[in-house]
């Protein structure tokens, strides 16, 4: 540097960084995900409860779990903030109400109505789309029984551009409808069960007990992508979930075989693997594409793949 000349400013983003405590930088828990971004998608108009899946949903646990991992987390039940733009595309447990201005009248004030619902709603899909789009990987929690549009178009648009989709199929069955067959059957009611098989049949209710997902998302995925279930009871202790959630349920009796946080977990210290058929044997899976980014006086550049041993090497040496 020439003499009488100052060093340029770092930013605040680098600064911070740097500032971070020792012992959470060099976590066991940081690696190969630190600062990748992640998008958490599925279901949100026609879930059973849209307050309790705000709080207490599955994006809240596995939000809070990737970000102890060193993940920037995008859920779009909490949608980041946009410069200059105030609360735009925000959703709130009312959102879907305004739904039911929508009309199919051929009139001009139909019309208006419904220029005003698309141009509201373009945010949301706007602003969830962009999310997409930032991240390096998709979760995605896709119950068969559950109607959801902008969950297959997130996904569609993630493999498009190669990215690493996880997606959560879990077994889908319905106790009470069981039970409600049974107790017709009992008391020999012949006309309930009609109605009830004809309300099978209009819903549909389609049971699917071993998870099995769509046929369409097999290829899109793609095999080793896909896992029956979260897997919270083996960090439950550790985070204090509790047991009685309807996910906790389901997992209660169907204890998952491949659960995703163990899957992610692991996804800390190494690049997953996926099926090569020519091969008859795993290979690398080069759809995980996570950047290096290095801190620079003016922000930070790219400066290779990710590498969870390169980063560690890194930060010993900043010690």
């Amino acid at each position: 540097m020439e003499p009488g000349r100052r060093r340029p400013a770092r930013s605040r983003a680098v600064t911070a960084r740097r500032r971070l405590p020792s012992r959470r930088r060099n976590s066991n828990a940081r690696g190969f995900l630190d600062g990748a971004r992640v998008y958490l998608s599925g279901p949100m108009d026609f879930v059973a409860s849209r307050e309790d899946e705000m709080k207490h949903g599955w994006r809240t646990r596995v939000g809070t779990f990737l970000r102890e991992r060193g993940c920037v987390v995008f859920d779009p039940w909490q949608k980041p903030a946009v410069r200059s733009i105030h609360e735009y595309g925000h959703e709130g447990l009312d959102t879907p109400k305004v739904r039911d201005l929508w009309t199919f009248d051929d009139t001009p004030s139909a019309a208006r109505a419904r220029a005003k619902l698309t141009g509201k709603f373009w945010e949301t899909l706007h602003i969830d789309l962009r999310m997409v789009d930032t991240s390096d990987f998709t979760i995605a929690y896709c119950p068969t029984s559950t109607y959801s549009v902008g969950t297959p178009h997130e996904i569609a648009l993630s493999r498009q551009q190669r990215k690493p989709v996880l997606l959560v199929s879990p077994p889908i069955e319905f106790p009470a409808l069981a039970d409600l067959q049974r107790h017709l059957t009992d008391k020999g009611d012949r006309a309930g069960l009609t109605l009830l098989e004809q309300l099978e049949n209009q819903v549909p209710i389609k049971p699917n007990p071993k998870g099995t997902p769509s046929l369409w998302y097999m290829p899109l995925v793609g095999g080793e992508s896909f896992f029956d279930g979260f897997g919270f009871e083996q960090f439950r202790r550790r985070y204090k979930w509790p047991k009685d959630g309807p996910l906790d349920l389901r997992e209660r009796t169907h204890e998952p075989k491949r659960p995703l946080l163990a899957f992610l977990d692991r996804l800390v210290k190494q690049l997953p693997r996926k099926w090569d058929p020519a091969r008859d044997d795993y290979v690398r899976n080069d759809d995980w594409l996570l950047w290096d980014l290095e801190p620079a006086d003016a922000g930070a550049e790219v400066t290779g793949p990710h590498s969870s041993s390169k980063r560690a090497s890194r930060v010993t040496k900043s010690r």
